[in-house]
This record gives structure tokens, sequence and C-alpha cells, in this order.
């Protein structure tokens, strides 16, 4: 679908993104969890929302699997590198655990200077 037949709008329910680009929202779902730059929000009443970057990756996903017969792996890589996006490695534990350390020592100091005012 090209962008002259997609609504503009900055957010889509679920039902729209699956009439949009012609999927089951099972498959939008299962996606979901595969690509962790696709993001759905949940209005207050539990309804998935996309953003419309959202809608333009899933539109992209679809073209490299289907027509471009990528791996969901290959998609993801693409997508990275088209949309710019970077996973980012993990914190080896011990390093994550010293960061925290330092930072509630900040947070205390910054609590004890507040004590004073």
């Amino acid at each position: 679908m090209d962008s002259k037949t997609k609504p503009d709008k900055l957010a889509y329910d679920l039902d729209e993104i699956s009439r949009i680009a012609k999927l089951d929202p099972k498959v939008i779902n299962s996606w979901e969890k595969e690509f962790y730059f696709l993001n759905a929000g949940l209005t207050g009443t539990g309804k998935k929302i996309f953003r419309k970057k959202d809608l333009d990756i899933i539109l992209r996903i679809k073209t490299l699997i289907e027509a471009e017969g990528l791996t969901l792996a290959g998609a993801k890589r693409r997508i990275e590198k088209e949309f710019g996006m970077k996973h980012s490695s993990p914190v080896h534990p011990d390093r994550l655990k010293k960061t925290l350390v330092q930072i509630r020592e900040q947070l205390r100091d910054i609590s004890s200077d507040l004590d004073r005012l």
C-alpha cells in the first residue's frame, strides 16, 4: 500500500493496522514480540494503538518477507538499517550493578544536600 492510500493519522488501532496492511492481527501481534522496535501502546480501555512509524515498519516488514523473501531475522536487520535503529548490546550485570551503585550514591548526596537547605 502506498502513502496515498494510507490514512494520515498519528495513531492506529490494531484493526486499522490489520486492514491497511492486509494482515491477520495475530501476525501483527507475533511481529510485535519478534521486533523490539514495534511497540504498541494501550488506550485507557486496553485497546492496542500503534504509531504511524509502526505502520510504516509493518508495511515494510510485509514487503521484505513476502516480496523479497527475507526471513524474520533478515527483515529485522534490514529494518534496523533502513530506519536507523540500533539494538543495544546487553550490559554485563556487574557493570550494570556498579553503575546503579554509583547512581544511588549520587542520589544520596543530592538528598543530603537538599536536607541542609
